[in-house]
């Protein structure tokens, strides 16, 4: 509406809210149910059916693979990509006694701490919205959990965090903070509007996730983190990581090159591919 006055009359733009079956069903696993498309399958259906005209997603949440007759030209600026600690019992995750039970679904998180601090023990179905699972810590379910930073500012809930996690303590899932919105790919209008917002920063960074992720054919049955971002010197710095579910493996990488988006892709990739081989056929099944 700031960018485009005609968008700012009344009517112009309609918000609808769509709940797709990730939101729905919380009793299971995602991997269970379906894998990654569980967020976005329902809100992309109403773009393709023209029910939307644009789509917007959790970066986090979009399959490496779009869907036909959509493109996603445009990321906003990129929120906070670290994970918080919440707990109300401990100031961190060493500061927690052996035995200890640390809710959360995430594989990339479960397998990071267990890594770093064997002693304490995951409780891996620990699904639902940021209420349900801060009401689940108060119940005393489980001594602490970790959040995406970025969705506790969006819902204006910082003050539940204990303590934020270095990138170097818990490296982001591929794409953590960032918002990506699609349209049509006939939509030239929604594309030009799209255009005025994107942050292209952002956007040459996840794209570098992407393709590192894309490269491992990752889902939500496997560890994975990623991370691009732009250096003091202006480069692009890639950090990845793959891991066992149980912690025992994990295998890290990086790449530094031009912040430019061919050679920010051929980072990505390049640095999946070296994971893959370090990892070796039956790694990710362990």
């Amino acid at each position: 509406m700031s960018s485009h006055p005609e968008l700012a009359e009344e009517g112009a733009i309609q918000i609808v809210v769509i709940k797709t079956t990730g939101d729905k069903i919380l009793s299971q696993p995602l991997a269970d149910i379906g894998g990654k498309g569980l967020f976005t399958k329902e809100i992309d259906e109403a773009l393709i059916n023209g029910d939307i005209d644009i789509a917007v997603h959790s970066m986090k949440d979009v399959p490496t693979y779009l869907p036909d007759k959509t493109i996603l030209p445009c990321n906003l600026p990129r929120e906070d990509v670290r994970d918080a600690f919440i707990s109300l019992s401990a100031s961190s995750l060493a500061d927690l006694p052996a035995g200890s039970v640390v809710g959360t679904a995430s594989l990339r998180r479960k397998s990071q701490i267990l890594h770093r601090y064997p002693s304490l023990s995951v409780q891996d179905n620990f699904r639902g919205n940021v209420q349900t699972r801060l009401r689940r810590l108060s119940e005393g379910v489980v001594q602490a959990t970790l959040l995406a930073v970025a969705g506790l500012k969006r819902l204006n809930m910082t003050e539940n965090v204990t303590s934020t996690l270095s990138i170097d303590d818990m490296l982001p899932a591929v794409a953590q903070g960032a918002i990506g919105i699609a349209c049509r790919s006939d939509d030239d209008k929604m594309a030009e509007y799209l255009a005025s917002l994107n942050h292209e920063e952002t956007r040459l960074a996840v794209s570098c996730e992407r393709a590192f992720l894309e490269t491992l054919d990752g889902s939500c049955r496997t560890p994975i983190a990623g991370y691009a971002c732009r250096n003091e010197d202006g480069n692009c710095l890639f950090r990845g990581l793959v891991a066992s579910p149980d912690g025992t493996r994990v295998l890290e990488t990086s790449r530094i090159g031009a912040y430019a988006v061919e050679d920010m892709m051929k980072m990505g990739k390049d640095a999946g591919e070296e994971l893959l081989s370090r990892a070796g056929p039956g790694f990710f099944s362990s």
